[in-house]
């Protein structure tokens, strides 16, 4: 369904387990910066008022997704820890087209967030199969079908605002890229790392 050329190594949630307090730490970061780029769209784009609906809704989501992350590192007598940088979503970034017109900026701006979200569904997914730790497995099958609909939101909305800008194409050219640069992912306890 998310259509990602290389999956995620299963492996990977040993690497995660070794020091969850590190992972909710990377993840609770990531649906900040989620609720941000959100945001950033609508800024950007406030003239596509059906967007903007459904971005709102999605940046809220984000944020109660913050605030549920942020609970679990809590729960655990946590405090949450200072932002790192996110490799995975920077190399995604460039490519990005940029000094384009508004439009085509647009279209890339949706296919690099519903990509994001596709693989951040997929680690949810391998996360709520495979780790031994009940409360997390359930917390991350629930998030996983959150991260699914935002993924389809952006994709229906790189293809509604097309203007004949081939939106499947630049999409399995997102896809290719992708899975060029994941392979060097993976191994770290971080939600893309």
């Amino acid at each position: 369904m998310l259509g990602l050329k290389l999956p995620t190594d299963s492996r990977w949630v040993n690497i995660v387990e070794q020091n969850i307090e590190e992972i909710l730490t990377d993840h609770a970061y990531c649906e900040q910066k989620a609720t941000t780029n959100a945001i950033n769209i609508i800024v950007r784009y406030p003239e596509h008022t059906d967007m903007v609906d459904a971005l709102l809704e999605i940046a809220k989501e984000e944020l109660m997704h913050f605030t549920m992350v942020h609970d679990k590192i809590k729960e655990r007598g946590w405090a949450l820890g200072r932002q790192r940088e996110d490799e995975y979503v920077n190399d995604l970034l460039k490519f990005v087209r940029t000094g384009y017109n508004r439009h085509i900026a647009l279209i890339d701006k949706l296919l690099f967030s519903a990509l994001i979200e596709a693989r951040s569904c997929e680690r949810f997914k391998i996360l709520s199969e495979k780790i031994n730790d009940p409360d997390l497995k359930s917390f991350y099958h629930e998030l996983m079908v959150s991260e699914a609909n935002h993924y389809t939101a952006f994709l229906k909305f790189a293809k509604k605002y097309a203007q004949g800008e081939d939106v499947d194409k630049r999409w399995q050219e997102f896809l290719d890229y992708e899975a060029g640069i994941i392979a060097n992912y993976g191994k770290k306890e971080t939600m893309h790392g």
